[in-house]
């Protein structure tokens, strides 16, 4: 008698080091399914692009060798799942389907309801396993670090050996085009794969990562100090238990030893397991909330800006093109690297939604396009922070200028990204405008400024904070502060010395400068 199969969906968990439903599957006794779907309706909603296509596809080719080495190779299928899981039933029974939680976007949170129908309607058990430190369905974030913590310091899970199966067809990658996904040129995106994602740690935990607190703010350092490690998070290559106790081991090792720049070490590594947790932090957001990706999470902000953005701005903000040269340098960067610090990230979409006075949403989709290591749960809350929707936190507007001059003193980065303004000396070229010669480049290789960015900050903070007064405002922001606000401040080496750990409420600590987190 053949036993029937478990089908191990894999979806944003692309290893098999510490995977909880491989392993269990593995345990079932009957043969396993690794599977991974192509889903065309979800390449063709708006946050999707064609670089998140191709590093998931190298994901996938590290990931087809490394089960292969386990005994069973990955099976990639195209089409809707319910469609596929019903194919693979056909062929062979289907005991159990397993997976790991996923905090994705709306579209995968209805996937998932549908598929949960389908597996009832088929009397097929669905197991989904958690792999970061969100909880699903969490009453209140009370006791919420501990439980990260906890979690975190769990052993690695190893990976099982696998039976061969016999008869399936592997499948193979669709091209692109498949998926109705347009070219997205991408020369400096960073490259997928747990072998990829292994080196970036190693290289940014003994090398790299020395100066990371203090780089990390300037697009001058960050693409060499930061981790790295976001989209090898958001696509799974690494688990966050992996890194964190990663992290968690090299600030061991740094206590015990004795060299030069020991302390510099120190405070950045520190710094970086903080990050850890701020990145679970914010995809309980949209895990507690899945509205964030489209409403104002502070209903008092709703028709604040206008639902149709003016398109000309957009435009320009989206090209690079506002006149504002380190924001555009910020952009055409990004564009060409899918990748950007953490302050600079938050600038773009402060610059869009304050100086611009877009809705975020419009924004929103466009970074989270061309950001390789594009998490929703991460995205909308930071979106909406940037914003100043949310209703609990600071309200930011970055001065574009200020920030070019603080993180790009002597204009390398400018530079670089906008070379119609190679030719400038010193700070014109964060003000192009105040350089003798201006006429000679603005309004013809480059933009004139396409608003005048002191007074639209003005008139943007009149109006946000306007809004802020009276007790229904307040009553409103109390209730999503004790529902989304942090509980925790300073987290700096969790998961060790718990003795010395010391608990105490924040209620601001949730107004950290923080995006794609780890950056």
């Amino acid at each position: 008698m053949v036993a029937d199969m478990q089908v191990v969906w894999f979806k944003k968990d692309l290893r098999v080091q510490d995977h909880a439903p491989l392993k269990r599957a593995s345990l079932r006794g009957g043969p396993v399914l690794p599977l991974y779907v192509f889903e065309p309706d979800f390449w063709r909603q708006p946050d999707a692009s064609g670089r998140h296509f191709s590093f998931l596809a190298e994901c996938l080719e590290d990931l087809r060798q490394d089960l292969a080495r386990l005994g069973q190779t990955l099976i990639i299928r195209t089409g809707d799942v319910t469609d596929i899981l019903g194919a693979l039933s056909r062929e062979r029974p289907i005991e159990r389907l397993w997976s790991h939680e996923e905090t994705g976007n709306a579209w995968t949170f209805e996937r998932d309801k549908r598929v949960a129908g389908w597996c009832r309607s088929k009397g097929i058990a669905w197991t989904e396993c958690r792999q970061t430190g969100v909880l699903r369905g969490l009453k209140n974030r009370d006791g919420w670090a501990r439980k990260w913590d906890t979690f975190m310091a769990e052993a690695p899970v190893e990976p099982p050996q696998l039976t061969p199966l016999t008869g399936i067809d592997p499948g193979n990658v669709p091209a692109p085009g498949e998926l109705g996904l347009a070219d997205d040129p991408c020369p400096g995106r960073q490259s997928g794969g747990r072998t990829k994602a292994l080196s970036t740690l190693e290289s940014f935990l003994f090398s790299r990562g020395k100066t990371y607190r203090a780089a990390m703010s300037t697009p001058v350092r960050a693409f060499n100090a930061c981790s790295r490690l976001s989209p090898h998070l958001t696509f799974g290559t690494l688990s966050m238990r992996e890194t964190a106790q990663a992290a968690w081991a090299r600030q061991r090792q740094l206590k015990e030893s004795l060299f030069p720049g020991r302390s510099t070490w120190q405070a950045s590594m520190r710094s970086f397991s903080g990050r850890l947790h701020w990145h679970c932090h914010f995809m309980q957001k949209l895990e507690d909330e899945t509205r964030l990706e489209h409403h104002n999470l502070h209903g008092a902000y709703d028709g604040l800006r206008p639902s149709a953005p003016d398109l000309t701005r957009l435009r320009a903000w989206e090209a690079g093109e506002t006149g504002l040269p380190f924001v555009d340098a910020c952009m055409r960067c990004l564009r060409d690297t899918g990748w950007m610090n953490f302050r600079m990230r938050a600038m773009l979409i402060a610059v869009s939604s304050y100086h611009l006075w877009l809705d975020w949403r419009a924004p929103g989709e466009h970074l989270a396009r061309l950001f390789t290591d594009y998490e929703p749960g991460i995205h909308w809350p930071q979106v909406q922070m940037q914003s100043g929707t949310t209703g609990i936190n600071t309200i930011r507007i970055y001065n574009p200028v200020k920030q070019g001059l603080d993180q790009d003193p002597d204009g390398t980065f400018v530079r670089m990204w906008v070379p119609e303004l190679a030719n400038l000396d010193g700070q014109n070229v964060h003000e192009p405008w105040k350089a003798d010669g201006a006429g000679k480049i603005l309004g013809k290789s480059y933009p004139f400024p396409i608003v005048d960015y002191l007074s639209a900050a003005k008139e943007a903070r009149e109006k946000v904070w306007a809004i802020r007064k009276g007790q229904a405002f307040r009553g409103k922001s109390a209730d999503i502060q004790e529902k989304h606000g942090s509980r925790k401040s300073g987290i700096a080496m969790r998961g060790q010395e718990r003795t010395r750990r010391r608990t105490r409420r924040n209620r601001s600590s949730d107004q950290a400068d923080l995006f794609e987190i780890p950056t």
